[in-house]
């Protein structure tokens, strides 16, 4: 009788933190991965068949969070892009169907969106609801839009039900961009982030779960899953031209706040990610946003989750750079 769930990329930020939250509930799960770690049962690739279908015996539902990203471009080969992230996905989503897995939970990436998420000189901030077009940008992008193909695919002709999770970002590293790592500290920079583009890997655990409970009812569907923006599309324009405003306007005590630690606000925002039809269709309710934040700072505690911090770093790559945390 299927009864566990099974974790791909258990040894990563998400894939460890989906393992943490079901053993804390007692829930069972089997983790998967290329590495070896605490929270990995068995350790092969997703592209080796036979492996695959071993870890799938007794699996009622699939949480395929293993992947290459972002920071692998300038490490990796497109082939290596291609073989993990397509066809790795197409050997679990076969396997799946063979193993009469009743769900299958895809994370992806707004990365998807690519050249869409930054509008042309002069233009509002752009709104990123699930109807926007993905541009791809890179190798990374490239392919998780062919697997979240793949995956619908799946879900039409063989009646898997499948949910998409475009999660926004949840690393706890610095950033990839130098010029933000010089000018903001990182908690400094990522606090700023969650008014847009960022999401604490425990609300991201809350929505792959309430996602396993939705799969079967839906059947498909996409998702962005970022934190709640307070920003309505009348601020577009005005985050564009400059956000510090906005945000003081609608968060008065935010200036003396930041001021007291020293951090300051990003001058311009270029997007906006809209979580609306997660928090509708899947009941997700996240927790951790930019009000989080202040009401932290206010108390003097530390705004990240009890998750993110047992969590901590992982890091995407075994080697250290000199001019910085990416080779980008």
């Amino acid at each position: 009788m299927n009864q566990h769930v099974l974790v791909t990329g258990s040894a990563g930020h998400l894939g460890e933190a989906l393992m943490l939250t079901f053993r804390a509930a007692r829930r069972p799960a089997f983790g998967l991965d290329i590495r070896a770690s605490l929270f990995t049962d068995r350790v092969g690739s997703i592209c080796d068949r036979a492996f695959v279908r071993e870890c799938l015996r007794g699996t009622h539902t699939v949480i395929h969070t293993a992947t290459l990203h972002k920071p692998h471009v300038a490490t990796h080969t497109m082939q290596e892009f291609v073989d993990t992230n397509v066809t790795g996905t197409l050997v679990l989503l076969e396997e799946a169907v063979a193993a009469g897995v009743e769900s299958f939970i895809y994370t992806s990436t707004t990365s998807t969106f690519g050249a869409a998420l930054t509008p042309a000189a002069g233009e509002p901030a752009a709104w990123i609801t699930e109807d926007v077009v993905p541009v791809p940008k890179n190798i990374y992008g490239v392919t998780k839009v062919a697997a979240e193909s793949l995956c619908e695919l799946f879900s039409r002709t063989q009646r898997l039900p499948v949910l998409i999770l475009r999660t926004s970002r949840f690393f706890p590293e610095d950033d990839d961009n130098a010029a933000i790592r010089e000018k903001y500290e990182t908690a400094n920079s990522q606090a700023n982030e969650l008014l847009y583009r960022r999401a604490d890997v425990e609300d991201i655990v809350s929505a792959h779960i309430l996602a396993i409970a939705k799969a079967r009812d839906i059947g498909f569907g996409r998702y962005i899953i970022s934190a709640t923006t307070p920003f309505c599309r009348d601020d577009l324009a005005a985050i564009r031209n400059s956000a510090p405003d906005v945000v003081q306007r609608l968060f008065p005590d935010c200036k003396d706040l930041y001021a007291a630690r020293n951090w300051s606000l990003f001058p311009q925002i270029d997007r906006v990610y809209v979580n609306e039809l997660a928090v509708k269709e899947l009941g997700w309710q996240p927790k951790y946003d930019f009000q989080h934040v202040l009401d932290c700072l206010r108390s003097g505690t530390d705004f990240r989750s009890p998750l993110a911090r047992a969590v901590g770093s992982k890091g995407y790559h075994s080697t250290s750079f000199t001019e910085g945390p990416y080779p980008v």
